[in-house]
Protein backbone atom coordinates (compact mmCIF):
# COMPACT_ATOMS: atom_id res chain seq x y z
CA UNK A 1 0.00 0.00 0.00
CA UNK A 2 2.83 2.38 0.87
CA UNK A 3 4.40 1.93 -2.59
CA UNK A 4 1.06 2.62 -4.27
CA UNK A 5 0.58 5.78 -2.24
CA UNK A 6 4.07 7.02 -3.15
CA UNK A 7 3.45 6.23 -6.83
CA UNK A 8 0.19 8.20 -6.90
CA UNK A 9 1.75 11.13 -5.05
CA UNK A 10 4.52 11.29 -7.67
CA UNK A 11 2.04 10.98 -10.55
CA UNK A 12 -0.14 13.74 -9.09
CA UNK A 13 2.87 16.06 -9.10
CA UNK A 14 3.94 15.45 -12.72
CA UNK A 15 0.72 14.72 -14.62
CA UNK A 16 -2.21 17.05 -15.41
CA UNK A 17 -5.43 16.41 -13.53
CA UNK A 18 -7.18 15.40 -16.77
CA UNK A 19 -4.66 12.60 -17.35
CA UNK A 20 -4.99 11.40 -13.75
CA UNK A 21 -8.75 11.33 -14.25
CA UNK A 22 -8.46 9.15 -17.36
CA UNK A 23 -6.12 6.71 -15.59
CA UNK A 24 -8.62 6.39 -12.73
CA UNK A 25 -11.56 6.08 -15.11
CA UNK A 26 -13.28 9.17 -13.74
CA UNK A 27 -16.12 10.69 -15.73
CA UNK A 28 -15.12 13.73 -17.77
CA UNK A 29 -16.95 17.03 -17.62
CA UNK A 30 -17.82 17.16 -13.93
CA UNK A 31 -19.50 20.24 -12.52
CA UNK A 32 -18.74 22.17 -9.36
CA UNK A 33 -22.27 21.57 -8.14
CA UNK A 34 -21.91 17.79 -8.40
CA UNK A 35 -22.09 15.94 -5.09
CA UNK A 36 -18.66 15.43 -3.49
CA UNK A 37 -19.57 13.92 -0.11
CA UNK A 38 -22.70 12.81 1.70
CA UNK A 39 -22.72 13.56 5.42
CA UNK A 40 -25.47 13.29 8.00
CA UNK A 41 -26.52 15.76 10.66
CA UNK A 42 -25.89 14.67 14.24
CA UNK A 43 -29.54 14.00 14.96
CA UNK A 44 -29.11 15.56 18.41
CA UNK A 45 -32.60 17.08 18.28
CA UNK A 46 -34.32 14.71 15.83
CA UNK A 47 -33.70 12.19 13.08
CA UNK A 48 -30.35 12.56 11.22
CA UNK A 49 -30.74 14.14 7.78
CA UNK A 50 -28.60 13.43 4.71
CA UNK A 51 -26.60 16.48 3.59
CA UNK A 52 -25.01 16.27 0.11
CA UNK A 53 -22.14 18.76 -0.13
CA UNK A 54 -20.86 19.71 -3.57
CA UNK A 55 -17.30 20.20 -4.77
CA UNK A 56 -18.04 23.93 -4.82
CA UNK A 57 -19.27 23.85 -1.21
CA UNK A 58 -16.14 22.11 0.07
CA UNK A 59 -13.64 24.12 -1.97
CA UNK A 60 -15.32 27.36 -0.95
CA UNK A 61 -15.18 26.44 2.72
CA UNK A 62 -11.53 25.38 2.54
CA UNK A 63 -10.70 28.74 0.92
CA UNK A 64 -12.82 30.64 3.45
CA UNK A 65 -11.19 28.89 6.41
CA UNK A 66 -7.72 29.20 4.87
CA UNK A 67 -7.98 32.96 4.44
CA UNK A 68 -8.69 33.38 8.15
CA UNK A 69 -6.24 30.82 9.54
CA UNK A 70 -2.96 31.29 7.67
CA UNK A 71 -0.55 28.62 8.89
CA UNK A 72 3.18 28.71 8.07
CA UNK A 73 4.44 26.58 5.15
CA UNK A 74 4.95 22.98 6.22
CA UNK A 75 2.64 23.32 9.23
CA UNK A 76 1.29 20.12 10.76
CA UNK A 77 -2.29 19.42 11.81
CA UNK A 78 -3.60 16.62 13.98
CA UNK A 79 -6.53 14.82 12.36
CA UNK A 80 -8.39 12.66 14.86
CA UNK A 81 -12.00 13.80 14.50
CA UNK A 82 -14.34 11.35 12.73
CA UNK A 83 -14.56 11.98 8.99
CA UNK A 84 -18.32 11.34 9.01
CA UNK A 85 -18.53 14.56 11.04
CA UNK A 86 -18.42 17.76 8.95
CA UNK A 87 -15.80 19.39 11.21
CA UNK A 88 -13.48 16.41 10.78
CA UNK A 89 -14.25 15.98 7.08
CA UNK A 90 -13.56 19.53 5.89
CA UNK A 91 -11.15 20.98 8.43
CA UNK A 92 -9.00 17.95 9.26
CA UNK A 93 -9.06 16.29 5.81
CA UNK A 94 -9.76 18.56 2.85
CA UNK A 95 -8.25 21.71 4.36
CA UNK A 96 -4.72 20.31 4.88
CA UNK A 97 -4.80 18.28 1.64
CA UNK A 98 -5.89 21.20 -0.54
CA UNK A 99 -3.80 23.86 1.21
CA UNK A 100 -0.70 21.64 1.25
CA UNK A 101 -0.18 21.22 4.99
CA UNK A 102 1.08 18.06 6.68
CA UNK A 103 -1.54 15.90 8.35
CA UNK A 104 -0.89 13.59 11.30
CA UNK A 105 -3.80 11.17 11.64
CA UNK A 106 -5.09 8.97 14.43
CA UNK A 107 -8.35 6.96 14.34
CA UNK A 108 -9.88 8.15 17.62
CA UNK A 109 -10.23 11.45 19.51
CA UNK A 110 -10.86 9.54 22.75
CA UNK A 111 -7.22 8.81 23.66
CA UNK A 112 -5.85 12.16 24.87
CA UNK A 113 -2.55 10.80 26.15
CA UNK A 114 -1.68 9.08 22.86
CA UNK A 115 -2.77 12.13 20.86
CA UNK A 116 -0.59 14.39 23.00
CA UNK A 117 2.38 12.11 22.36
CA UNK A 118 1.77 12.43 18.60
CA UNK A 119 1.54 16.21 18.91
CA UNK A 120 4.92 16.31 20.64
CA UNK A 121 6.52 13.72 18.34
CA UNK A 122 5.48 15.45 15.09
CA UNK A 123 5.58 19.04 16.42
CA UNK A 124 1.96 19.68 15.47
CA UNK A 125 0.93 23.35 15.04
CA UNK A 126 -2.87 23.10 14.99
CA UNK A 127 -5.18 21.01 17.15
CA UNK A 128 -8.89 20.83 16.30
CA UNK A 129 -11.20 19.46 18.96
CA UNK A 130 -14.57 19.74 20.64
CA UNK A 131 -14.88 21.09 24.21
CA UNK A 132 -15.67 17.56 25.38
CA UNK A 133 -12.30 16.33 24.10
CA UNK A 134 -10.50 19.35 25.61
CA UNK A 135 -11.60 18.13 29.03
CA UNK A 136 -9.77 14.87 28.36
CA UNK A 137 -6.56 16.77 27.59
CA UNK A 138 -7.01 18.79 30.78
CA UNK A 139 -7.09 15.66 32.91
CA UNK A 140 -4.47 13.45 31.30
CA UNK A 141 -1.89 15.52 29.39
CA UNK A 142 1.39 17.04 30.54
CA UNK A 143 1.70 20.66 29.29
CA UNK A 144 5.18 19.91 27.92
CA UNK A 145 3.61 17.73 25.23
CA UNK A 146 1.67 20.72 23.85
CA UNK A 147 4.62 23.11 23.50
CA UNK A 148 4.61 22.96 19.69
CA UNK A 149 0.95 23.99 19.38
CA UNK A 150 0.26 27.46 18.00
CA UNK A 151 -3.54 27.15 17.75
CA UNK A 152 -6.32 25.16 19.37
CA UNK A 153 -9.66 25.57 17.56
CA UNK A 154 -12.90 24.17 18.95
CA UNK A 155 -16.34 23.64 17.46
CA UNK A 156 -19.44 21.39 17.41
CA UNK A 157 -20.64 22.55 20.85
CA UNK A 158 -20.48 25.61 23.08
CA UNK A 159 -17.08 26.29 24.68
CA UNK A 160 -17.63 27.09 28.39
CA UNK A 161 -15.68 30.14 29.55
CA UNK A 162 -14.37 28.31 32.62
CA UNK A 163 -13.00 25.47 30.46
CA UNK A 164 -11.33 27.90 28.05
CA UNK A 165 -9.65 29.78 30.92
CA UNK A 166 -8.58 26.58 32.68
CA UNK A 167 -7.08 25.24 29.43
CA UNK A 168 -5.23 28.52 28.89
CA UNK A 169 -3.88 28.45 32.43
CA UNK A 170 -2.57 24.89 32.09
CA UNK A 171 -1.25 24.92 28.51
CA UNK A 172 -0.66 28.62 27.83
CA UNK A 173 -3.06 28.59 24.85
CA UNK A 174 -6.56 30.05 24.77
CA UNK A 175 -8.85 27.76 22.72
CA UNK A 176 -10.39 29.64 19.80
CA UNK A 177 -14.07 28.93 19.33
CA UNK A 178 -15.60 28.59 15.88
CA UNK A 179 -19.08 27.91 14.55
CA UNK A 180 -20.67 26.04 11.71
CA UNK A 181 -23.15 23.37 10.71
CA UNK A 182 -23.11 20.31 8.49
CA UNK A 183 -25.28 22.24 6.01
CA UNK A 184 -22.64 25.01 5.74
CA UNK A 185 -19.74 22.64 4.96
CA UNK A 186 -19.30 23.46 8.02
CA UNK A 187 -17.29 26.56 9.04
CA UNK A 188 -18.88 30.02 8.98
CA UNK A 189 -17.13 31.76 11.90
CA UNK A 190 -13.89 31.46 13.84
CA UNK A 191 -11.92 33.43 16.42
CA UNK A 192 -8.21 34.00 15.82
CA UNK A 193 -5.26 35.18 17.93
CA UNK A 194 -5.05 38.95 18.18
CA UNK A 195 -2.71 40.53 15.60
CA UNK A 196 0.40 42.36 16.69
CA UNK A 197 0.41 46.07 15.90
CA UNK A 198 3.38 47.03 13.68
CA UNK A 199 3.72 50.29 15.60
CA UNK A 200 3.00 50.85 19.25
CA UNK A 201 -0.27 52.67 19.69
CA UNK A 202 -1.51 51.95 16.17
CA UNK A 203 -5.08 50.59 16.29
CA UNK A 204 -5.74 47.16 14.81
CA UNK A 205 -8.98 45.38 14.03
CA UNK A 206 -9.80 42.70 16.63
CA UNK A 207 -9.50 39.05 15.60
CA UNK A 208 -11.33 37.57 18.54
CA UNK A 209 -13.99 38.39 21.08
CA UNK A 210 -14.20 36.08 24.07
CA UNK A 211 -17.65 34.54 24.41
CA UNK A 212 -18.33 34.88 20.69
CA UNK A 213 -17.79 32.29 17.95
CA UNK A 214 -15.77 34.80 15.95
CA UNK A 215 -16.25 36.97 12.89
CA UNK A 216 -17.78 35.62 9.69
CA UNK A 217 -15.62 33.96 7.07
CA UNK A 218 -15.41 35.74 3.70
CA UNK A 219 -18.45 35.33 1.49
CA UNK A 220 -20.90 34.40 4.27
CA UNK A 221 -23.97 36.63 4.57
CA UNK A 222 -26.22 36.78 7.64
CA UNK A 223 -29.67 37.95 8.54
CA UNK A 224 -31.50 37.69 11.86
CA UNK A 225 -35.23 36.93 12.11
CA UNK A 226 -37.67 37.30 14.97
CA UNK A 227 -38.15 33.74 16.34
CA UNK A 228 -41.87 34.32 16.95
CA UNK A 229 -42.89 36.04 13.71
CA UNK A 230 -40.07 35.29 11.25
CA UNK A 231 -39.83 39.00 10.39
CA UNK A 232 -36.36 40.51 9.82
CA UNK A 233 -34.73 41.92 12.94
CA UNK A 234 -31.69 44.10 13.60
CA UNK A 235 -28.45 42.13 13.85
CA UNK A 236 -27.79 43.20 17.43
CA UNK A 237 -31.00 41.59 18.72
CA UNK A 238 -31.09 37.86 19.40
CA UNK A 239 -33.06 35.94 16.80
CA UNK A 240 -32.95 33.03 14.37
CA UNK A 241 -29.77 33.03 12.27
CA UNK A 242 -30.12 32.70 8.49
CA UNK A 243 -26.96 32.24 6.38
CA UNK A 244 -26.13 32.44 2.69
CA UNK A 245 -22.89 31.75 0.81
CA UNK A 246 -21.02 29.42 -1.56
CA UNK A 247 -20.51 26.93 1.28
CA UNK A 248 -24.25 26.51 1.96
CA UNK A 249 -25.79 23.23 0.76
CA UNK A 250 -28.61 23.01 -1.78
CA UNK A 251 -30.94 20.70 0.15
CA UNK A 252 -31.40 17.48 2.11
CA UNK A 253 -31.12 14.06 0.51
CA UNK A 254 -34.53 12.92 -0.79
CA UNK A 255 -36.34 15.32 1.56
CA UNK A 256 -37.69 18.26 -0.45
CA UNK A 257 -40.23 18.83 2.32
CA UNK A 258 -37.52 19.45 4.93
CA UNK A 259 -35.46 21.47 2.46
CA UNK A 260 -38.40 23.81 1.81
CA UNK A 261 -38.65 24.47 5.56
CA UNK A 262 -35.06 25.68 5.96
CA UNK A 263 -33.86 26.92 2.54
CA UNK A 264 -35.59 29.99 1.09
CA UNK A 265 -34.07 31.79 -1.93
CA UNK A 266 -30.65 30.41 -1.05
CA UNK A 267 -30.89 31.48 2.60
CA UNK A 268 -30.48 28.68 5.16
CA UNK A 269 -32.31 28.70 8.49
CA UNK A 270 -29.69 27.40 10.95
CA UNK A 271 -32.16 26.83 13.79
CA UNK A 272 -29.75 28.67 16.11
CA UNK A 273 -30.51 31.80 18.09
CA UNK A 274 -27.82 34.47 18.05
CA UNK A 275 -26.86 38.10 17.65
CA UNK A 276 -23.97 40.11 16.21
CA UNK A 277 -22.04 42.95 17.85
CA UNK A 278 -20.84 46.18 16.21
CA UNK A 279 -17.49 44.60 15.22
CA UNK A 280 -19.13 41.69 13.40
CA UNK A 281 -18.63 38.99 16.04
CA UNK A 282 -21.41 36.43 16.37
CA UNK A 283 -22.77 35.24 19.71
CA UNK A 284 -24.73 31.99 19.84
CA UNK A 285 -27.38 31.74 22.55
CA UNK A 286 -28.45 28.20 21.70
CA UNK A 287 -30.47 25.99 19.38
CA UNK A 288 -34.07 27.07 19.09
CA UNK A 289 -34.91 23.49 20.11
CA UNK A 290 -33.01 24.18 23.34
CA UNK A 291 -35.22 27.05 24.48
CA UNK A 292 -38.28 26.76 26.68
CA UNK A 293 -41.13 29.24 26.38
CA UNK A 294 -42.12 29.91 29.99
CA UNK A 295 -44.89 32.42 30.67
CA UNK A 296 -44.16 34.00 27.28
CA UNK A 297 -40.39 34.29 27.86
CA UNK A 298 -37.78 32.35 25.86
CA UNK A 299 -35.43 30.63 28.34
CA UNK A 300 -32.09 29.35 26.91
CA UNK A 301 -31.17 25.90 28.23
CA UNK A 302 -27.44 26.35 27.57
CA UNK A 303 -27.29 29.51 29.68
CA UNK A 304 -29.03 27.75 32.55
CA UNK A 305 -26.71 24.74 32.14
CA UNK A 306 -23.62 26.93 32.36
CA UNK A 307 -24.95 28.59 35.52
CA UNK A 308 -25.81 25.23 37.12
CA UNK A 309 -22.38 23.79 36.31
CA UNK A 310 -20.74 26.83 37.88
CA UNK A 311 -22.97 26.74 40.96
CA UNK A 312 -22.24 23.04 41.52
CA UNK A 313 -18.53 23.24 40.69
CA UNK A 314 -18.84 20.94 37.68
CA UNK A 315 -17.11 23.10 35.07
CA UNK A 316 -13.98 20.99 34.72
CA UNK A 317 -15.58 17.55 34.88
CA UNK A 318 -14.44 15.26 32.05
CA UNK A 319 -18.00 14.05 31.46
CA UNK A 320 -21.36 15.80 31.56
CA UNK A 321 -23.06 15.47 34.92
CA UNK A 322 -26.20 17.51 34.23
CA UNK A 323 -28.41 18.55 31.33
CA UNK A 324 -31.26 21.05 31.22
CA UNK A 325 -34.57 20.04 29.62
CA UNK A 326 -38.01 21.56 29.31
CA UNK A 327 -40.98 19.77 30.87
CA UNK A 328 -44.71 20.42 30.64
CA UNK A 329 -46.26 22.85 33.11
CA UNK A 330 -50.03 23.40 33.22
CA UNK A 331 -49.77 26.97 34.48
CA UNK A 332 -46.79 28.38 32.53
CA UNK A 333 -46.68 26.07 29.51
CA UNK A 334 -43.19 24.79 30.29
CA UNK A 335 -40.79 24.57 33.21
CA UNK A 336 -37.08 23.89 33.56
CA UNK A 337 -35.87 20.53 34.86
CA UNK A 338 -32.38 19.10 35.26
CA UNK A 339 -31.24 15.61 34.40
CA UNK A 340 -28.52 14.70 36.90
CA UNK A 341 -26.26 11.67 37.25
CA UNK A 342 -24.92 12.92 40.59
CA UNK A 343 -26.10 10.48 43.25
CA UNK A 344 -28.08 12.04 46.08
CA UNK A 345 -30.63 11.12 48.73
CA UNK A 346 -31.89 14.69 49.20
CA UNK A 347 -33.12 15.67 45.74
CA UNK A 348 -35.89 18.03 46.84
CA UNK A 349 -33.66 19.95 49.21
CA UNK A 350 -31.05 20.20 46.46
CA UNK A 351 -33.63 21.80 44.16
CA UNK A 352 -34.28 24.49 46.76
CA UNK A 353 -30.57 25.05 47.45
CA UNK A 354 -29.77 25.21 43.73
CA UNK A 355 -32.51 27.76 43.07
CA UNK A 356 -31.07 30.04 45.75
CA UNK A 357 -27.54 29.67 44.33
CA UNK A 358 -28.72 30.49 40.83
CA UNK A 359 -30.72 33.52 41.91
CA UNK A 360 -27.73 34.76 43.93
CA UNK A 361 -25.73 34.51 40.69
CA UNK A 362 -28.28 36.69 38.87
CA UNK A 363 -30.34 33.98 37.17
CA UNK A 364 -34.06 34.95 37.03
CA UNK A 365 -36.41 32.88 39.17
CA UNK A 366 -38.35 31.88 36.03
CA UNK A 367 -35.19 30.21 34.67
CA UNK A 368 -34.47 28.15 37.79
CA UNK A 369 -35.22 24.40 37.74
CA UNK A 370 -38.49 23.13 39.12
CA UNK A 371 -37.15 19.63 39.66
CA UNK A 372 -34.08 17.39 39.38
CA UNK A 373 -34.50 14.07 37.55
CA UNK A 374 -31.93 11.40 38.54
CA UNK A 375 -30.45 9.43 35.61
CA UNK A 376 -27.64 6.89 35.27
CA UNK A 377 -25.78 8.99 32.71
CA UNK A 378 -26.26 12.03 30.49
CA UNK A 379 -26.80 10.94 26.84
CA UNK A 380 -24.18 12.30 24.44
CA UNK A 381 -23.33 11.66 20.79
CA UNK A 382 -20.00 10.42 19.42
CA UNK A 383 -18.93 14.02 18.80
CA UNK A 384 -19.48 14.88 22.47
CA UNK A 385 -22.62 16.91 21.74
CA UNK A 386 -25.60 16.49 24.01
CA UNK A 387 -28.17 14.04 22.66
CA UNK A 388 -31.19 16.31 23.06
CA UNK A 389 -33.70 13.78 21.76
CA UNK A 390 -32.55 11.14 24.28
CA UNK A 391 -32.57 13.70 27.11
CA UNK A 392 -36.15 14.67 26.32
CA UNK A 393 -37.15 11.00 26.30
CA UNK A 394 -35.60 10.50 29.75
CA UNK A 395 -37.47 13.53 31.08
CA UNK A 396 -40.80 12.32 29.68
CA UNK A 397 -40.26 8.85 31.12
CA UNK A 398 -39.45 10.12 34.61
Amino acid sequence: IKKRIIRWVILSRILPASVIGKILGLAHGGHGDDEAVLLFTSGSSGEPKGVPLSHRNLLANVCQFGTRLALPPGARLLGCLPLFHSFGCTVTLWYPLIEGYNLVTYPSPLEPKRLAELIAQHKVHLLLATPTFLRGYMRRVDPELFKSLAYVVTGAEKLPESLARAFEEKFGLLPLEGYGLTETSPATNVNLPEPESPDEGMPVLPNQRFGSVGAFLPGVAIRIANPATGDPSTLDKAGVIWLKGPNVFAGYLDRPDLTAEVVVDGWFNTGDIGRMDDDGFLYIEGRISRFSKIAGEMVPHETVEAAVNKALGLDNEAERKIAVVGIADERKGEAIAILSCISSDTIQQEVVDLRYKLMDAGIPSLWCPREIIPVDEIPVLASGKLDIKACEALAKGA
